[in-house]
C-alpha cells in the first residue's frame, strides 16, 4: 500500500514545471491586454479630438457678428456771409480837379542832338480824355521836368524855369493844353545863378515827374 502513495519525485517536478509556464503565459498575456487597451483608448481620444474643434469652430461661425461701432452725426456746416457796403462816390462836378486816369500826359524834345549854340527845348502836352472839363496844375513845381546824366541831376525846371509856381489850368475834353520848357545847358544848382557852368557835351536824359505823372524817358545829346 505504501508503495501505491508515494509519487515519484519525477512526476511532482512536472506538474510544477507546468504551472510556472500557466503562470508565465498568463502574465504575458495581461500585459498584450494592458497595451492593446491603452492603444485603443489613446487612439479614442484623438479622434475625439478634432471632432470637439469642430463642433468649437461650427459654433464661432454660427456666432452673429458683433455690430460695427456707432459713428457720431457730422455737425452741420455753417456758411456765413458777409456783405460788403460801398459807398458811391460823388459824381463828378465841371471844375473839379482832374483824375489822374482821366489825363494823357506827355513831353517830348525838340532835336535828339542839339549844336553848341543850341539851347534844348521839350514840348509837353495834357489832354482831358474825361466827360467834363476839369482843373489841372501844369506848374513847373506841380510838372516838374529833370534833366540828368547817369546819376548826376543837371538841371530841374522846379529850381530855374521862369514859370516856377502854381498854373490852374482848365481843360476840357479833348483839348490839349502844350507848354514849352526851355534848357539854357547851364547846371543847376540849390540856386539858379548867371554864373552857372554849362553842362559839358554828351548825352543826356529828360523826364517828367509829379502828381502822379510820369512820362517816357527823352534821351538827347549836346554837342
Amino acid at each position: 500500500m505504501e508503495e501505491d502513495t508515494e509519487r515519484d519525485p519525477d512526476d511532482l517536478g512536472f506538474d510544477q514545471y507546468w504551472k510556472r509556464r500557466a503562470v508565465a503565459l498568463a502574465a504575458v498575456l495581461g500585459v498584450v491586454g494592458l497595451g492593446a487597451y491603452a492603444c485603443v483608448g489613446g487612439s479614442g481620444d484623438d479622434e475625439q479630438a478634432p471632432r470637439r474643434e469642430t463642433v468649437q469652430n461650427a459654433a464661432a461661425v454660427g456666432a452673429p457678428s458683433p455690430a460695427p461701432p456707432t459713428l457720431p452725426a457730422a455737425a452741420p456746416t455753417v456758411t456765413v456771409t458777409a456783405r460788403v457796403t460801398k459807398t458811391a462816390a460823388a459824381p463828378r462836378r465841371a471844375g473839379d480837379a482832374c483824375a489822374p486816369d482821366a489825363l494823357v500826359v506827355n513831353v517830348a524834345s525838340a532835336r535828339e542832338v542839339y549844336a553848341a549854340d543850341d539851347r534844348p527845348q521839350f514840348a509837353l502836352t495834357v489832354v482831358n480824355t474825361g466827360a467834363k472839363p476839369c482843373t489841372f496844375d501844369v506848374g513847373s513845381r506841380a510838372l516838374d521836368l529833370r534833366i540828368s546824366s547817369g546819376a548826376d541831376r543837371v538841371w530841374a525846371a522846379s529850381r530855374c524855369d521862369a514859370g516856377t509856381g502854381t498854373s490852374i489850368q482848365m481843360l476840357r475834353r479833348g483839348i490839349p493844353y502844350a507848354k514849352t520848357f526851355t534848357w539854357d545847358r547851364r547846371r543847376a544848382g540849390e540856386e539858379c545863378r548867371g554864373d552857372r557852368p554849362k553842362a559839358r557835351p554828351g548825352t543826356y536824359v529828360a523826364q517828367l515827374k509829379g502828381q502822379g505823372v510820369k512820362t517816357k524817358k527823352q534821351v538827347f545829346a549836346l554837342r
